[in-house]
């Protein structure tokens, strides 16, 4: 690990209710003990790609004060056909980097990396530091079950969601529904390459789509965050009557009850500030972002890891041990060493979590 260098800031500690559940939902959530001024750090956003810019998208519509720092690993991606585990270490790998770069509240913007490493998620970063986590499995599974009108819901994903069982396991909850999942790989290569109409890729839907329509869905869940960017030909093939779902706007506004009950919104005068990295080919990243989210992308910034652009390496030395003793001593700040990179405090100097 790296030695410490640069400016000193003050350490940010958050605290929150030994008795918070990790694995619940942000509505259930106790507030947040806040030393230092986190509201004015940007939301992480993580996807395998630019599928979760329609996550970003949402959240910059339902929170407009609100900053983003959203990461494609572009260089591992797309995730749905990696085996779980590497799904798993490589998602961690990101989420560690963006926690320690200095992030309010991680935002899993892809449902492989959902259905890989939530609980893992949620325990690593919400119940150790207070960090909440958001994805977008059960908040579509929420709208699904809300929007079908006979029962038959039918999920569409990526090898890796759909082999993990995470939405049938998710909609378990809910009585008296037929749900039929379908993987959909080849949909996301065609979203990467900037492919979103055609007869090839009408084609390509007719034959992943039939099992669906074979089975009288009424309302079908796009799991996988690229998705979205293909609804005008899923919903040619499926029919005006079949209701399409998308986790994106209701994963934003779990993302806003998060930030309200713990009272970490920003309040600050000035514009947020947008930025987005990219693990693999930054030029091709940043004309697809640029053509489905919009202005917000200004340029797009390639790192080998995100520790390239932000420095990392402070919770790695922080233990449960030092965060129960900055507990019970809040009014005294903790000091360590971050890279000064403007006024953004939260980033430090050092190696990765792994």
């Amino acid at each position: 690990m790296a030695a410490p260098t640069g400016k000193t800031y003050p350490r940010i500690i958050m605290t929150s209710a030994s008795s918070t559940d990790p694995a619940a939902g942000p509505a259930a959530d106790s507030a947040t003990t806040i030393d230092g001024d986190l509201g004015s750090l940007p939301i992480g956003v993580f996807d395998s790609g630019v599928g979760g810019l329609t996550v970003a998208r949402s959240i910059i519509d339902q929170l407009p004060n609100e900053s983003i720092l959203y990461v494609g690993d572009t260089a591992h991606g797309p995730y749905g056909p990696l085996p779980i585990a590497e799904v798993r270490a490589n998602a961690l790998g990101v989420m560690d980097e963006l926690v320690d770069s200095g992030v309010k509240l991680l935002t899993i913007a892809c449902n492989s990396a959902s259905a890989a490493v939530l609980r893992d998620a949620r325990e690593r970063y919400t119940a150790r530091y207070g960090i909440p986590v958001i994805e977008v499995i059960q908040p579509a599974v929420r709208r699904a079950v809300a929007a079908t009108r006979t029962g038959r819901i039918g999920v569409i994903g990526t090898s890796a969601t759909v082999g993990s069982r995470a939405y049938e396991d998710t909609f378990a909850a809910a009585p008296d529904l037929a749900i039929t999942s379908v993987a959909c790989p080849a949909f996301v290569s065609y979203v990467e390459a900037g492919i979103t109409t055609g007869p090839e890729l009408l084609a390509v839907a007719g034959e992943y789509l039939e099992p669906l329509k074979d089975a009288g869905v009424d309302t079908v869940v796009l799991g996988c965050t690229h998705y979205p960017l293909l609804t005008g030909v899923i919903s040619y093939v499926m029919g005006e009557d079949v209701t399409l779902v998308s986790s994106a706007e209701e994963t934003a506004k779990d993302v806003y009850r998060a930030l309200a009950s713990r009272g970490l919104e920003r309040t600050a005068a000035a514009p947020p500030e947008h930025s987005f990295i990219a693990t693999g080919d930054a030029g091709q990243f940043e004309a697809l972002a640029r053509r489905f989210l919009g202005p917000e992308v200004l340029s797009v910034k390639h790192v080998d890891h995100v520790a390239a652009q932000y420095p990392t390496g402070s919770l790695a030395r922080i233990t449960p041990e030092m965060i129960a003793a900055a507990q019970r001593a809040a009014t005294r700040p903790r000091i360590s060493n971050f890279v000064g990179q403007g006024a953004s405090a939260g980033r430090s100097s050092g190696g990765s979590l792994l």
